[in-house]
């Protein structure tokens, strides 16, 4: 009745994109979803970021046995490729102007 539903309004893919990100922990276990997090999905894409880089490597290299388990939870159709992502370095920026020039650097000496 509920898939049926789901199916009427079009909302399968999103369906299944909620069970996804509630089960990731399930699909990846505990200790990986602790370091690697879902960040979006579209487009058949299921992008996720690692918080350093060395679990972003292995991630990488386990992104089709990843794709394996997370296909066997949505189905086929609603992620078709997953790629992996590593932290994000800070931004230097403190507002919305920007002056061109060498960055921060040393002054003090």
């Amino acid at each position: 009745m509920l898939e049926g539903f789901l199916a009427e309004q079009g909302w399968e893919a999103t369906s299944a994109i909620a069970q996804l990100t509630s089960s990731w922990a399930e699909i990846v276990g505990p200790e990986v979803a602790e370091h690697v997090a879902i960040e979006s999905v579209g487009d058949g894409e299921l992008h996720l970021r690692a918080d350093s880089t060395a679990w972003a490597t292995q991630m990488r290299l386990l992104s089709d046995s990843i794709l394996d388990r997370v296909q066997g939870v949505v189905g086929s159709e609603s992620v078709t490729s997953v790629s992996v992502r590593g932290p994000q370095a800070p931004s230097w920026r403190a507002g919305p102007r920007v002056v061109k020039g060498r960055g921060p650097r040393d002054t003090y000496g």
